[in-house]
């Protein structure tokens, strides 16, 4: 499964390991993703879709502010 915008995905790899994000794009087997704290929705990370795993779960990204994905975002930590 590629990551396509809107996917939540956790990070298996990496400095993000074990965390969620959204995938704000996705090109050539690499996502930018953000999660509203350590990754803003102005500055998403750069990652290779090998180190993803989709949760299969969508939301959308129109009016999303990074407040309003931390708390999306927290439901899915719980």
């Amino acid at each position: 499964m590629e990551p396509e915008k809107g996917l939540i995905v956790y990070a298996m790899a990496g400095r993000d390991m074990g965390r969620y994000f959204v995938v704000l794009e996705a090109e050539k087997g690499y996502a930018l993703i953000a999660d509203g704290k350590t990754r803003k929705l102005a500055k998403p990370k750069r990652k290779n879709a090998k180190h993803l795993r989709m949760t299969g779960t969508k939301i959308a990204l129109t009016q999303i502010t990074d407040k309003k994905l931390r708390v999306l975002l927290k439901e899915f930590t719980v």
